[in-house]
């Protein structure tokens, strides 16, 4: 099956919420996704796919979605996999990064140590919408000395111009599908 063969039906398997977490927002489901063990396989393969010969050390997943396709991700291309945490979910010493989002703000927090410099990252997350999680990430794993190489989702909502945002912070991002 081609790439945009694949797209399409990782596309198709998504639903949509509305008003899901607040009021006004679409909220962009993954779970239906999951339960499709072709089109899970296939979106994590293509994701393997891009990344396998670009000599990436550490893939950092989003809590909690970012932790569905990260590992796997990880494993299949011989990095170590770094779960960013909400506060105080991580025990030990952790660094932190504040963040403002579409509806609200919250923080992300890694172990201290867990990347080091040298280390090339990749930040896993389901979905980018105005970017906020995304970037307070990358900051994140930057201040422990990593070079962030690309920034992958499943998700994009361009309309809410998270794209743009990274791009501000020259770091670059992949999609697999619009919403």
């Amino acid at each position: 099956m081609s790439s945009a063969d694949r797209i399409s039906a990782i596309k198709s398997s998504l639903r949509v919420i509305p008003n899901f977490p607040k009021p006004g927002i679409m909220f962009q489901d993954i779970t239906t996704l999951l339960l499709d063990p072709k089109v899970f396989k296939d979106t994590v393969d293509l994701f393997i796919e891009r990344y396998k010969n670009e000599n990436i050390s550490v893939v950092a997943g989003i809590e909690a979605r970012g932790f569905l396709f990260g590992p796997s991700i990880a494993l299949a291309i011989g990095a170590k996999f770094v779960p960013l945490r909400k506060p105080k979910k991580l025990p030990g010493e952790v660094i932190s990064e504040k963040y403002i989002l579409e509806y609200g703000s919250d923080c992300l927090e890694m172990h201290v140590g867990a990347v080091k410099s040298g280390d090339r990252a990749l930040i896993v997350d389901d979905l980018i919408a105005t970017g906020g999680t995304v970037c307070a990430a990358m900051n994140l794993v930057e201040r422990a000395g990593a070079e962030v190489v690309e920034c992958a989702c499943v998700i994009e909502v361009p309309k809410l111009k998270g794209r743009e945002r990274l791009k501000s912070c020259g770091i670059p991002l992949y999609a697999l599908v619009e919403s």
